[in-house]
């Protein structure tokens, strides 16, 4: 018995690290901290206890992105996590927890193998720090850190807000550059509780959420390849100024006034075929390395879609889905979809094992070549008959002679309310070329 009382103390000193084989099942808050924190900030600024939600709220304008994510476990006790971004549901199923023997820490990585980045943490039992990298970057870490158990976004305090933002907004971005670009904003706001997105002529910001906190708003987006962080103020007169960051590597300036005729142009008009030029020729490798043409003999006689693309692209993988989908429900042998991918990377085996995982992943019915490097200076070299690539992605329409007759800039994707009328222009062009 004289070895209780030293068993004891050494069972009050133990503590267990993780009590899960993996990450606790249920609600977490994220945030990246697309710029750092500035502890000398806050401490020449000290604020009462009753203001430290106000104090964060601040804070969260100097660059920290929040978003939710929910982890959970399959039937036979696999993790996975599904990210939250408005009506979106992001499943992770790459996920995987075990010990760095360096530091004895519990670590937990979770990999986006389509966009070639990752998080990698250190977790305790209801806290994560780590690192979000991304690796076609040089160097490109964002620091990460999560909470179990909330599922709150930017706030839980509920302030009266200054304005109900629902509705159709002319946004131009870039108030500061030298070429300022249009865009359209479309809002929902309940309460409190913001969502929507931002159009501009080359794709959407896709599904984005927030808060409205009296006269200031904020939205926040993550999908393993874009960190998106928007924050605003309502002004006097009802317009909107605002910030967007994108990562730790860009920052603009935008305004905003309700206007619900705002367009944009013709994503049918951007891109054109220079003179002289009637249809598009091409030849590229494939996911096997063999060399494909638009003029080898399985496509004679079809009409054709030429997707470009990159697999980096979250606007690309929204339209990726909608043709993978189209082809299911409408079978046609008169039909072909051909993706000319340009990757980030300027190696070019490197490129063909990123677009054949790609391939793999969503089960594509048709050929994904590699084109080139994403630039788009050098990718247009690749397609000498176009004024330009302006915006990945970009859907080439041909006829069965080759002819083109349409080329749509860009995807307004499933978070915009302009998804339902390209489906039924797609339709229509559909019927035009396999005529």
């Amino acid at each position: 018995m004289r070895f209780l009382p030293l068993l004891l103390l050494l069972t009050g000193c133990f503590v267990i690290e993780n009590q899960y084989e993996g990450i606790a099942p249920g609600p977490w808050r994220a945030e990246l901290a697309l710029v750092p924190k500035s502890k000398a900030a806050i401490k020449e600024n000290p604020r009462k206890r009753d203001d430290n939600l106000e104090r964060q709220m601040s804070e969260i304008i100097d660059g920290s992105l929040p978003f939710v994510f929910e982890a959970k476990k399959t039937a036979d006790g696999k993790d996975y996590i599904e990210i939250i971004n408005g009506e979106e549901r992001i499943t992770v199923n790459e996920v995987s927890f075990g010990r760095d023997r360096s530091t004895g820490r519990d670590t937990l990585w979770i990999d986006f193998p389509l966009y070639d980045s990752y998080i990698q943490a250190n977790i305790d039992e209801k806290l994560i720090n780590g690192f979000w990298v991304v690796k076609t970057k040089d160097n490109y870490k964002i620091p990460f850190s999560a909470k179990f158990g909330q599922n709150h976004r930017f706030t839980r305090i509920d302030k009266t807000p200054g304005s109900d933002l629902s509705g159709k907004w002319e946004v131009t971005f870039g108030l500061e550059e030298d070429q300022p670009y249009p865009a359209i904003g479309e809002f929902v706001q309940k309460g409190n509780k913001l969502t929507g997105t931002f159009i501009t002529e080359t794709g959407d910001y896709r599904f984005l959420e927030g808060t409205v906190q009296e006269n200031k708003f904020f939205l926040s987006t993550f999908d393993g390849a874009h960190a998106f962080l928007f924050s605003g103020k309502i002004l006097p007169d009802n317009s909107l100024i605002g910030s967007f960051r994108s990562g730790s590597h860009y920052r603009t300036t935008w305004k905003a006034v309700k206007n619900l005729e705002a367009t944009l142009t013709s994503p049918d008009s951007l891109t054109y075929l220079l003179p002289g030029y009637d249809a598009v020729e091409f030849s590229f490798p494939n996911t096997e390395g063999e060399m494909v043409s638009i003029n080898d003999p399985i496509y004679n006689g079809k009409a054709k879609i030429v997707q470009i693309f990159g697999t980096w692209c979250p606007n690309c993988r929204d339209e990726t889905e909608f043709l993978k989908d189209y082809l299911n429900k409408n079978p046609n042998e008169d039909l072909e979809v051909i993706a000319l991918a340009f990757e980030k990377y300027k190696d070019p085996k490197k490129s063909i094992a990123t677009i054949s995982k790609y391939k793999n992943h969503f089960e594509l019915p048709y050929e994904m070549l590699s084109a080139g490097y994403y630039n788009k200076k050098e990718a247009q070299k690749s397609l000498p008959m176009l004024n330009a690539i302006i915006s990945y992605p970009t859907m080439i329409f041909l006829d069965k002679n080759n002819k083109v007759q349409k080329i749509h800039t860009g995807f307004s994707g499933p978070a915009t309310s302009q998804f339902k009328a390209f489906k039924k222009d797609f339709d229509e062009t559909i019927a035009l070329i396999t005529q």
